[in-house]
């Protein structure tokens, strides 16, 4: 059965999924890598990067699932880049190279139009103006009955929760303090929605939390 889910967000242990000022040099706004450095140890990153190298164990293993059956995503434009307003031109094509690692249909969620532009390897990024709605619509007829994944940033996962749209949600919780930046559950009661805890997964470094909607 298809569904709509979160897999591999990383925040921190003061609930921070992205740091302040983002901008072409902190692409997850000042110290917002931190979160991420359990993923970009594992031989799944690596292999994203084109390399042979990397960490295996329980991080890789569940770095591995939150790629599978997933048959579109959809992402903010922070996301996509750190432009804002009209896009100006077509040059900016996001911050992973000329093969993005998608590999399927991907819906951004803007304000501006632009054509859709197709990478290597099977990306293909679609500019979303009519709101997340219609993002998640296109999304689950793209994806032909596999998952579509919300890549995020925050404020598009937080936007899917508190509609209810989320169906399995994966937090990974990186032993970092950011104390400023986007937070992911501030102000949204996730038990009143229907959302309960799954499982806890120890991994070296980062505790994964699952999460499911009943």
């Amino acid at each position: 059965m298809s569904k709509t889910r979160v897999a591999a967000f990383s925040v921190s242990i003061d609930g921070f999924g992205a740091g302040p000022l983002q901008d072409l040099n902190n692409p997850l706004g000042v110290r917002g890598l931190e979160l991420h450095s359990w993923f970009f140890d594992t031989a799944v990153f690596k292999r994203i990067q084109g390399k042979d190298a990397g960490t295996r164990g329980i991080d890789n293993e569940i770095a591995g699932q939150s790629f599978e059956n997933v048959g579109a995503w959809i992402m903010g434009r922070n996301m996509f880049g750190p432009l804002r307003g009209p896009w100006k031109d077509d040059s900016w094509k996001g911050w992973w190279g000329e093969n993005p690692p998608y590999h399927t249909p991907v819906f951004v969620l803007t304000h501006h139009a632009r054509p859709p532009l197709a990478m290597e390897g099977g990306t293909t990024f679609y500019f979303v103006t009519d709101g997340p709605e219609s993002a998640l619509r296109r999304a689950k007829e793209a994806a032909d009955r596999k998952d579509v994944r919300i890549g995020g940033g925050v404020s598009t996962i937080r936007h899917y929760l508190t509609a209810g749209e989320v169906d399995e949600m994966h937090i990974a919780i990186s032993p970092v303090f950011l104390g400023e930046g986007e937070h992911l559950f501030a102000g949204i009661n996730l038990a009143e929605l229907g959302y309960t805890t799954l499982k806890t997964v120890a991994g070296q470094n980062a505790t994964h939390i699952f999460i499911r909607k009943a």
